[in-house]
């Protein structure tokens, strides 16, 4: 993996439950204290939950229930959404980071820092990896996890389409000096005009301060200064609230771009570095976390040489179509986070709307991407959708996934996974949730099959955990 962020780490921790040989390479030294994420949604969390990582992140987080919070247009969480995890997680990004490094060197993946990749070449047998300090590398497969401004992407030649950044916002972590009812006052009335506009309160009297930039930066690279951050508060709230001792200052624009196909050959691209899309609505974290479990298996599938037929092939099949629809859902916050008559009416209109439960519970989906469904053909309800964590007599099924192999799910007593035993568990339970005779779930939890007949099971099984051994 090139880059040691939440999507590599997440990654690095998939491939080592499978015993695949891992190294992280991490151009930075250190970690970073910029929390740009800041949160965790309901599906990541159920994947937390799936590999028995939850109570780590419970210990270290607090829960949020914002449901449709969508171009700045706020409902209380609707009921009745398919997860028996109806909450998102508050986790500063650089706790999310430590604790899936931790989990990462725990499987014992080799994470190595300050190793800046220069270049890359592939040939049928494998990948080259050249560092900056001359050092070169020798893998089966790279991935590229290493963001936006991916040198994997660059290298690889692949097409970044999409919209240019049209504006700008700036966001920093510094202390104020101002009473902290004062600027929640002020906040509360500037952002009835101005949705992209924000200082909350994080702790130790550091405030998180958003605010739109004057115009769009030539080098967008270079991080704004604390006199750029004084000058746009003032010319919006009428006071820089007396900021001061910055922690740490950055910009980020409204661009959106997609990776035009994230394999090419025995290199595949991940989270930032498929696909850049502004932070509305919280979801470029969970994006790329979830990129991340939808190829773990399936790369560990094939290096481990028992992967079916296009069965890599088919994350960028899954994946990208998703990533598409993040893009979109966020070009459409931004339009709702204007400032024009349009704009203010359009969300006017659509805050009407999600008042419907229907509708929340539609939008929530969306944002906390419990909503995704893989295109597994016709069939049962449930196909291609992740399960929700069930109760079943002997636990929760979700502990009986930690290990990321795949499960069938058996009311019936009467199948068999023989010949798939080293790579499916057999759970023969009764769940008054499950609403159906058996289902087949993937390792990262999504249902490839759904039934009650051997032989038809059979012609399923193959198509994702490969031929039977035995």
């Amino acid at each position: 993996m090139v880059g040691g962020g939440p999507t590599g780490l997440m990654l690095a921790a998939e491939l080592r439950l499978h015993g695949v040989h891992v190294v992280v390479l991490e151009k930075l030294t250190e970690p970073t204290e910029q929390s740009r994420g800041r949160g965790l949604h309901a599906r990541s969390v159920e994947m937390l939950d799936q590999r028995g990582l939850l109570d780590r992140f419970l210990a270290v987080s607090e829960k949020f229930q914002v449901g449709g919070l969508f171009g700045g247009v706020v409902k209380p969480w609707p009921d009745r959404l398919d997860t028996a995890h109806p909450y998102g997680l508050a986790t500063p990004q650089p706790v999310t980071e430590r604790l899936l490094n931790e989990r990462a060197l725990e499987l014992g993946a080799d994470i190595r820092r300050g190793c800046e990749v220069a270049g890359l070449s592939q040939d049928e047998d494998g990948v080259s990896v050249e560092l900056a300090d001359g050092t070169h590398l020798r893998s089966r497969y790279l991935v590229g996890c290493d963001g936006g401004r991916s040198v994997v992407r660059k290298r690889l030649g692949v097409g970044f389409p999409g919209e240019p950044a049209k504006v700008e916002t700036l966001l920093g972590d510094m202390e104020v000096t101002e009473d902290p009812a004062t600027i929640a006052a002020v906040v509360a009335e500037v952002r009835k005009t101005q949705l992209r506009f924000g200082a909350i309160p994080e702790r130790d009297g550091v405030y998180r301060i958003i605010v739109p930039a004057d115009k769009l930066a030539e080098d967008r690279t270079t991080a704004p200064t604390l006199a750029e951050f004084k000058q746009q508060l003032r010319a919006f709230a009428g006071t820089d609230f007396g900021v001061h001792s910055p922690r740490w200052l950055s910009r980020f624009g409204d661009a959106t771009r997609q990776a035009e196909r994230y394999r090419v050959g025995r290199v595949l691209l991940a989270g930032d570095a498929a696909h850049i899309h502004p932070p509305t609505g919280g979801q470029g974290l969970n994006l790329g976390v979830q990129d991340a479990f939808n190829l773990g298996w399936k790369l560990a599938a094939e290096v481990g040489g028992w992967a079916p037929e296009g069965l890599l092939d088919s994350y960028h099949a899954e994946r990208h179509p998703v990533g598409a629809r993040v893009l979109d859902n966020t070009r459409a916050q931004i339009t709702l986070l204007g400032t024009d008559p349009g704009a203010t009416a359009l969300r006017e209109l659509f805050s009407e709307l999600m008042d419907f439960e229907e509708v929340n519970r539609y939008v929530t989906g969306i944002i906390t991407a419990v909503g995704v469904r893989y295109d597994f053909g016709e069939g049962h309800e449930l196909l291609g959708r992740r399960m929700r964590d069930v109760q079943l007599k002997q636990g929760r099924l979700y502990e009986l996934m930690h290990g990321g192999r795949g499960l069938l799910l058996d009311r019936t007593g009467r199948l068999s996974v023989e010949g798939w035993a080293d790579r499916v568990d057999h759970v023969v339970d009764v769940s008054e949730e499950l609403d159906a005779p058996a289902a087949l779930l993937r390792p990262d939890g999504h249902v490839a099959w759904v039934g009650e007949d051997q032989q038809d099971l059979l012609s399923r099984l193959p198509k994702w955990f490969g031929a039977a051994t035995g």
